[in-house]
């Protein structure tokens, strides 16, 4: 089968594309032949050694939606021909961890796409508790987009805490996690704030329903004071970090809540601790999703309530195009890549 072969970590140009034996599903495992994957930031950040790699060469990806085309011994629910959408948090599923169903807690935490081969090839191989049945309203490009993005959000928003009542600032919007964070922010009736370096990206968060946008690299922290009275929001949701960290701690309320999924801009920022004491604040990680958060996520966006938007479908051959965009940060949503 095809597949995008990353050899070393010199970069994105260490990806071509190549052909490597069609795996064959074990014990638990189903086969998923791919019509669509999406791209991530990790694709960018396992070609440039962030985290290091266990084996080369590496197939990237963890987003992706097909059909079960091979199962193995002891599948129980998944049948071939199902049609999927791909839940990349793996994990050991006997430890304690996995026993309360909260799988990023697991010790063997894993992710499709950085710690195994992922979806930028023609067909996957994963346990079958790693599948969801693809909501029959999404295109296959749809369903490829909304899987670790959406996921991923409703996480951030739960480990938030956020209610009807709860006023959230999202950094980045335009990136698929903050999107998806600002869409279901809203549907879950917040009031919504959003930051963006891009005007026609904090254009499409007023057009959705933002109560007021703000520059990424301005005073936003100023600004969000400004438009609530000058108590600041109930909670941040950011995956851009060192850029932005202070200014996303000084816009929060007393006993506010900063929940960091990402950190785009660097790994390391300086915290203030009498602005954490005293103001009584919480800086909240947040990674990836459980199982059940990846089945809620797709009922929500099933119904309609949040649907990443599809920046651009390109061919699969044209991988190389599409991590360029990536990189650039041109994207308003999810990259595609269709087969």
């Amino acid at each position: 089968m095809r597949a995008w072969l990353l050899r070393d970590t010199s970069g994105p140009s260490a990806y071509e594309l190549g052909e490597v034996p069609t795996p064959e599903p074990l014990e638990g495992e189903v086969r998923v032949s791919l019509r669509a994957s999406a791209l991530n930031h990790v694709d960018l950040w396992v070609a440039r050694g962030m985290p290091a790699l266990p084996s080369f060469p590496h197939v990237g990806g963890a987003d992706g939606a097909g059909v079960i085309d091979a199962t193995g011994p002891g599948v129980t629910d998944a049948e071939v021909g199902d049609e999927v959408v791909i839940d990349p948090s793996i994990s050991c599923g006997r430890c304690p961890a996995c026993a309360l169903g909260d799988v990023p807690f697991c010790p063997d935490f894993a992710i499709v796409g950085e710690h195994r081969w992922g979806t930028h090839a023609d067909a996957l191989m994963l346990p079958e508790v790693n599948v969801a049945r693809k909501p029959p309203a999404l295109s296959w490009s749809e369903a490829a987009a909304v899987g670790l993005v959406t996921s991923s959000a409703l996480r951030m928003l739960r480990r938030g805490r956020v209610d009807e009542h709860t006023s959230v600032l999202v950094t980045g919007i335009g990136g698929g996690t903050s999107t998806a964070a600002f869409l279901l922010a809203r549907a879950m009736g917040a009031t919504v704030f959003a930051t963006s370096r891009d005007a026609s990206k904090l254009a499409w968060a007023t057009d959705h329903g933002a109560r007021a946008v703000f520059d990424s690299d301005a005073a936003f922290d100023e600004q969000v004071r400004a438009a609530t009275e000058g108590r600041g929001v109930e909670l941040v949701l950011d995956n851009i970090g060192t850029a932005v960290f202070d200014r996303c701690l000084q816009a929060l309320a007393r006993g506010g809540r900063y929940v960091i999924n990402g950190s785009t801009s660097g790994r390391t920022a300086e915290l203030h601790l009498p602005t954490l004491f005293w103001r009584q604040l919480e800086v909240i990680g947040s990674t990836m999703n459980d199982h059940r958060e990846f089945a809620d996520a797709m009922a929500f966006v099933g119904g309609g309530v949040s649907h990443v938007p599809v920046d651009r479908e390109f061919a699969f051959e044209e991988f190389p195009q599409a991590l360029a965009r990536l990189d650039a940060g041109e994207q308003l949503g999810k990259i595609v890549l269709a087969r």
